[in-house]
């Protein structure tokens, strides 16, 4: 069964955690629109390339520009089957904005589907859902959890309709857990032999 899902952006989201996923989600059958608010549909937001190349945290380069496919002050959070939130350094503003509180609050109200990574913890301690949940973030963002009353986990953690991941390595096992709790069924075929010629 194929759902509508809400992806909320920003500046600076991190590269992979929002590439891959909107293009995984999309090549399994759903619909995803990607918003940001003060922006619309066809506007982009620029993204970064965090990577760990030994320092003491991520290093941070310029990633790709990623098209927004829908526009913030035209959804209906009441439209959509569940909503995903990368990270990077998105969340930590994205959390300013009250109407992004309230559609982030929808969904754990109605207790649908929502899959955040990274640094997306942040936005959901502001909306002030993760107390009493079980969930993971960015090793740096485990204060945050625990101010908010969550208990914090080393790895992809799945506590009722809330999957959460570390960072974009966890990405098959977020990615899969995600689809679980949505009750997604992908089918394989036969494979194909590799033509001779």
């Amino acid at each position: 069964m194929a759902h509508d899902l809400l992806m909320l952006v920003g500046d600076y989201v991190e590269d992979w955690e929002v590439i891959v996923p909107y293009q995984a989600l999309q090549a399994v059958g759903h619909e995803v629109d990607a918003v940001c608010p003060d922006k619309e549909e066809g506007d982009t937001v620029a993204t970064a390339v965090h990577d760990f190349t030994g320092e003491q945290t991520y290093s941070e380069k310029p990633g790709h520009t990623f098209e927004l496919s829908a526009t913030f002050d035209d959804i209906d959070a009441e439209a959509y089957d569940g909503l995903v939130i990368p990270g990077g350094r998105a969340p930590e503003y994205l959390r300013t904005y009250d109407e992004v509180i309230e559609c982030v609050q929808h969904f754990f109200e109605e207790d649908k589907p929502v899959a955040a990574l990274c640094h997306a913890p942040q936005l959901l301690n502001a909306a002030g859902v993760i107390e009493g949940r079980a969930l993971t973030s960015y090793p740096a963002v485990r204060a945050e959890v625990e101010s908010g009353g969550g208990e914090w986990h080393d790895g992809v953690t799945v506590d009722g309709n809330l999957v959460t991941g570390r960072v974009f390595t966890d990405h098959v096992e977020w990615i899969s857990e995600f689809l679980d709790v949505l009750g997604t069924d992908v089918q394989h075929g036969e494979p194909m032999p590799a033509s001779d010629d």
